[in-house]
């Protein structure tokens, strides 16, 4: 395996033995570092084109070990006192806070975001770990009065090893948004994270080891998704799937585990509407929907990708869109100044600019922030374009870069139509000062999440998902131990 100069360079990998096995990457099993023998993974540098790491694929037998040593983990850590399982998520809490610096710019350079984010997304991941430890001792059943000479009541008992695969955009936030209430509900976790990702989950997970997580109690899988995901989803000892990444595969990811009789969690795409009428507030507009829309380079499945504006109001909303996001900065990811960082991976990069050249010839404006594309890397300048058809490739297709497309719209009722028009159902917003119109339109809107004179506010605390071609199930909040949970009705006679 051979690492970045680049990469050495920022986190001082030789401080990082600990965490990586000294510059060993592999799937990370019982607290080691298990190297594969399969195809090389080569992973990209997207601030430099240069190579950023390298290594070797696994195979099936290190997925078998994995998910063995977890399912012996669950049935100790299942049969803890509640409070005890409490005691060790909230010290894994306090041990990534602890190393928040060295996270954030682990996370920086490998997902290509900017570093004063990953800082946010850290403390964040560390609220994530110590909320659920709140939640340990208070998964109840109920007592139900049948109307016979029994005592009904049930039981909310773990599923037991648990399959998270996650994506390569924030995989530090997305692994723990999924293995902490997993963990919270008694279970055993294997984690599959992007194969361009696998470093700060195999460091989040050795630094949870440290501080007192069972070792194999959740187990990391370095490899592809199509060798390794795919024998983890078959495994006999896995019982549930969660999938988090676009639709075409969140539907490979289901069929498979539906060969086998398996559920699934799916928090797949997404194509939101953020929705503006003519007493919007909109310079409050223009900074939330440039930190939901281009803060990241648009690399998120919330993204306020259609921007549906009272048709008065459009040139000027459009207007200031770009001149407020040309003046930020664009830089490597590690560098403190830097708010837009580069395209994750190469793939994604050329999808970008295709999606860009789709738009263009289907005759819409394409209105581009100038001097934001530094001469070497994966940067995409932020894109908005106008005068869209609405059947259009760009007014449907999932982007998931900085490129947004502006509809207009005359009235409330076309505003709603415009916004359900879409296969996706994850998020949505409505800038209005009329109370009454910003509630009466949320409520008629298809989708998951809907923000009021806001954008991109999430927390641990509330559900959050999708319907439609966004997926189906809630990965946190109370509902997402409902996930992580199955009930027993249990009877006694009298």
């Amino acid at each position: 395996m051979t690492i970045g100069r680049r990469l050495k360079a920022v986190i001082e990998f030789g401080a990082w033995s600990d965490i990586h096995d000294q510059g060993r990457v592999g799937s990370l099993i019982a607290g080691d570092i298990v190297v594969g023998d399969g195809d090389t993974i080569d992973v990209l540098d997207a601030a430099t084109e240069d190579a950023l790491f390298q290594y070797k694929d696994g195979a099936d037998e290190i997925v078998n070990r994995a998910v063995e040593v977890a399912a012996t983990a669950q049935a100790d850590w299942s049969a803890r006192p509640a409070d005890y399982r409490a005691r060790i998520l909230f010290r894994v809490s306090v041990a990534l806070r602890e190393n928040l610096e060295r996270l954030a710019k682990l996370e920086a350079i490998v997902a290509a975001r900017p570093v004063r984010d990953c800082r946010a997304q850290v403390d964040r991941v560390a609220d994530m770990f110590q909320y659920y430890a709140g939640w340990c001792d208070k998964i109840y059943g109920e007592v139900i009065p049948v109307p016979n000479q029994f005592l009904n009541y049930t039981l909310r008992e773990p599923v037991g090893v648990l399959l998270h695969i996650v994506p390569w955009n924030s995989p530090l936030f997305m692994a723990a948004w999924h293995v902490a209430p997993s963990l919270a509900a008694g279970n055993a976790v294997i984690l599959k994270p992007s194969e361009l990702t696998p470093l700060t989950a195999i460091a989040m997970i050795k630094l949870a080891e440290d501080a007192g997580l069972p070792k194999g109690l959740v187990c990391v899988l370095a490899g592809y998704g199509h060798t390794m995901g795919t024998a983890a989803i078959k495994h006999p000892l896995v019982q549930k799937v969660g999938f988090v990444g676009s639709p075409e595969t969140g539907a490979r990811v289901a069929a498979t585990a539906a060969s086998v009789v398996k559920p699934c969690l799916l928090e797949l795409g997404g194509k939101s509407a953020n929705i503006v009428f003519p007493d919007a507030n909109i310079d409050e507009l223009c900074a939330a929907t440039i930190r939901g829309m281009f803060v990241g380079a648009g690399q998120t499945c919330v993204a306020p990708s259609r921007l549906i504006v009272h048709r008065t109001i459009e040139q000027r909303v459009v207007k200031s869109l770009l001149d407020a996001v040309s003046k930020l900065s664009v830089g490597a990811p590690e560098e403190d100044e830097t708010v837009i960082g580069p395209i994750n991976n190469r793939r994604q990069f050329d999808h970008i600019l295709n999606m860009i050249a789709v738009g263009r010839e289907g005759g819409a404006q394409c209105h581009q922030a100038e001097g934001m594309t530094p001469s070497r890397g994966l940067y995409v300048a932020p894109t908005i374009f106008t005068g869209v058809a609405r059947d259009s490739t760009i007014a449907h297709t999932e982007v998931f870069g900085p490129v947004m497309v502006s509809l207009p719209f005359d009235s409330e009722d076309e505003a709603v139509a415009l916004a359900n028009d879409t296969p996706f159902g994850l998020a949505g917003a409505v800038w209005t000062s009329d109370v009454k119109r910003a509630h009466r339109v949320a409520s008629k809107l298809n989708a998951g999440t809907v923000w009021i004179n806001a954008y991109k506010a999430t927390d641990i605390r509330s559900p959050f998902g999708g319907m439609g071609l966004s997926g189906y199930g809630r990965s946190s909040g109370g509902q997402a131990l409902q996930e992580y949970t199955r009930v027993k009705s249990v009877w006694v006679a009298n």
